[in-house]
């Protein structure tokens, strides 16, 4: 596995197994399945509602718990964020059956995201966190945070992909040293991505898929990614794009197809913000916001 140094010298696996949507019965087979394969990232979120099947799946691989590298989230942390996420990392520990989690990371830039960085720092520097995290914070967010904060995030989970490749943001990260890491690397599919005539055509000529294609194209950009899929044969073949390297025309070709906007996700957006208030009022959710363990 390639990895990633990060600033605090904390190695980040530079491509990860990610569980969105995947339902608990499962989410459990699909990450023995990408442990089998060779992931050795598993991202998970207190949203996603699978941490208990993501637990269960590492604890029974037989693999060294230090040889997986565990990423989950906190979510919207209400009017005092640091009380909140002090119990949301405890909870957290008691579904996943973890005694540490390697990477736990604000899931989005909303509520009291500054107390909850407080906790936060607090748990990294008693050891119980490894690398501390935030996603879907634009570069704006985080020169914020480098005026306010004792300790930067290390990793920025961000939508990135080849219709939006964020090229201006990427620079403020690299200032920052804040390491990028892509979430929904094929955009779903969206806008005819597995049609695209140009990473059809860079996929023929080095024998690979165009899902390879998009996980190589990330990693050789310097970005970390995490790729979903509850298909053991897509599982496997996702991970095979390490033996294979574009070249610079074939990159320049990629840089083109930025469209300059998000395809999945807007957090500037004031409907996706409601949207992601409405998600906690969800009866399921809301049973599970107020689950113990």
């Amino acid at each position: 596995m390639v990895e990633i140094s990060l600033k605090n010298k904390m190695k980040l696996p530079a491509l990860g197994f990610g569980t969105f949507q995947i339902p608990p019965d499962q989410c459990e087979i699909a990450v023995r399945q990408a442990l089998e394969a060779g992931y050795r990232l598993i991202d998970t979120a207190w949203s996603y509602q699978n941490e208990k099947a993501v637990g269960r799946a590492i604890r029974e691989s037989g693999i060294p718990r230090d040889e997986i590298f565990v990423t989950t989230k906190v979510y919207m942390m209400g009017a005092d964020g640091y009380a909140y996420t002090k119990k949301a990392f405890e909870e957290a520990l008691q579904r996943l059956g973890l005694d540490y989690i390697d990477m736990y990371m604000i899931h989005m830039p909303f509520a009291d995201y500054y107390g909850a960085w407080r906790a936060m720092e607090e748990l990294y520097k008693q050891g119980r966190i490894c690398v501390l995290g935030v996603a879907n914070f634009s570069s704006a967010r985080l020169v914020d945070f480098s005026r306010n904060v004792e300790i930067m995030p290390q990793v920025d989970q961000l939508e990135r992909h080849p219709f939006y490749q964020r090229r201006e943001e990427e620079k403020w990260l690299q200032k920052l040293g804040v390491q990028p890491q892509a979430w929904a690397p094929f955009a779903e599919g969206m806008n005819g991505m597995f049609q695209n005539p140009i990473l059809q055509r860079i996929a023929r000529a080095h024998k690979k898929t165009l899902a390879q294609v998009i996980l190589r194209w990330e990693t050789q950009t310097g970005w970390a990614a995490v790729v979903k899929s509850a298909h053991e044969d897509r599982i496997r073949e996702n991970f095979d794009c390490w033996d294979f390297q574009m070249t610079p025309d074939e990159l320049a070709a990629i840089s083109h197809l930025d469209l300059g906007k998000p395809q999945m996700l807007d957090s500037n957006d004031p409907v996706e913000v409601n949207r992601c208030y409405d998600f906690l009022e969800h009866p399921v959710v809301t049973s599970l916001h107020n689950e113990k363990a």
